[in-house]
């Protein structure tokens, strides 16, 4: 693994209002932003200017935040998730493997239109890992 767990906090549609409070408070900044109308699949009218993916940072603190999909209640227990940033496949599918044991799989291992191979593990006591290992951009010729 590249870094420690990383904290997701997931909103229900107060997403982008939490960041401008968060850049407020730590004097940090979004370093990226997607909302789900910019993604690559379809979204309904309602969640089109919520934020699918976002990263803060100010020095060591690192954070990202999303909002959750329209239908997708935000409860306690599914509001934060702990992202894992993997190096090799061997890595990510190793790690997949064991958190699915005895828990259940929210998204299967898969390629995403982002350019990683991700899933979303609930693993036995109820914690939520997300999997990216991000794939190499191959250089221009």
């Amino acid at each position: 693994m590249k870094q420690q767990a990383v904290p997701y906090f997931i909103f229900d549609g107060q997403a982008a209002e939490a960041l401008a409070f968060y850049e407020q408070v730590f004097d940090g900044e979004v370093t990226e932003r997607q909302t789900f109308g910019e993604a690559d699949f379809p979204t309904p009218p309602e969640a089109e200017d919520r934020i699918l993916h976002a990263r803060f940072r100010k020095g060591p603190l690192y954070f990202m935040v999303s909002d959750a999909f329209p239908g997708s209640p935000v409860t306690t227990g599914n509001h934060v998730a702990l992202v894992l940033e993997m190096e090799t496949e061997e890595e990510i599918h190793h790690y997949y493997d064991r958190l699915r044991g005895g828990g259940e799989v929210l998204m299967e291992l898969q390629d995403t239109f982002w350019g990683a191979t991700y899933a979303k593990v609930k693993d036995r006591f109820g914690r939520i890992w997300d999997l990216n290992l991000e794939k190499q951009q191959s250089a221009p010729e």
